[in-house]
C-alpha cells in the first residue's frame, strides 16, 4: 500500500521511518514510493525460519558470506528502493565491515521473497526485476500454499520448481542443495 503522494529518495525514506507515526510499522521504498508490508502470517513464518535454518547451517560450514533475515538493503544504483528481503545473503566480497546496524548499503547476492496472504505473484514477480536490476545475481520467490519456488537469475533465466524438485545455491551459495519437500513439509 503505497503511503506517501510524492517520490522520495532513501534518505528521506530513512528519516520518515524515523518519525513516530511509521516506527511501528515496517515499509519498503519502491520507485521512490514508500510502501507498507503486509502482516505476513504464520505459514509465511515457518516457511522463513525453515529456509533460514538450512541457509544458517550451510554458512556455519561454507565461510562465504553472511546470510540475514528481514533487513533493509538500499540500493547502490538507484536512490529510490530500499527493500526488505525475508532472507538474504550477501558475499564476504560485497558485504560492508563492519555491517551496519540500519540499512546494508548494497543489495544482497541472494534475495528470497515468501509470498504472504496479500501478495500477488506478479507483485513478487515485479520485486524479483527490481532485486535482479539493482545488483542482486539470484532471487527466489517461494510460494508456501502452492509448494512452489521460482528461480530469477539476473541473466533472465528462469525456473520453477514443485515439492519434488533439489534447490540448487548456483554460484551464489555453490555446493548448497535443498530438496524441497524439505522446505514444504508440514
Amino acid at each position: 500500500m503505497k503511503v506517501l503522494d510524492r517520490l522520495i529518495d532513501a534518505d528521506a525514506f530513512l528519516e520518515l521511518e524515523r518519525l513516530p507515526e511509521y516506527r511501528d510499522r515496517e515499509y519498503e521504498l519502491i520507485n521512490g514510493e514508500m510502501a507498507e508490508m503486509v502482516a505476513p502470517g504464520g505459514i509465511h513464518g515457518k516457511s522463513v525460519l525453515r529456509l533460514s535454518g538450512y541457509i544458517f547451517i550451510y554458512l556455519l560450514e561454507n565461510d562465504v558470506g553472511e546470510g540475514m533475515t528481514e533487513n533493509g538493503y538500499r540500493s547502490a544504483v538507484d536512490p529510490h528502493i530500499v527493500l526488505r528481503p525475508d532472507v538474504a545473503f550477501i558475499s564476504h566480497a560485497r558485504a560492508p565491515k563492519p555491517l551496519p546496524d540500519g540499512l546494508i548499503p548494497c543489495m544482497p547476492d541472494l534475495a528470497v521473497e515468501v509470498a504472504s496472504p496479500g501478495n500477488t505473484a506478479a507483485e513478487l514477480r515485479e520485486k524479483a526485476a527490481i532485486y535482479l536490476r539493482n545488483e542482486t545475481q539470484l532471487v527466489w520467490l517461494i510460494f508456501p500454499q502452492k509448494q512452489r519456488l521460482e528461480v530469477h537469475r539476473q541473466d533472465g533465466a528462469f525456473d520453477e520448481l514443485g515439492v519434488n524438485d533439489t534447490l540448487s545455491g548456483e554460484a551464489v551459495l555453490p555446493g548448497f542443495s535443498l530438496e524441497l519437500r524439505e522446505l514444504f513439509s508440514s
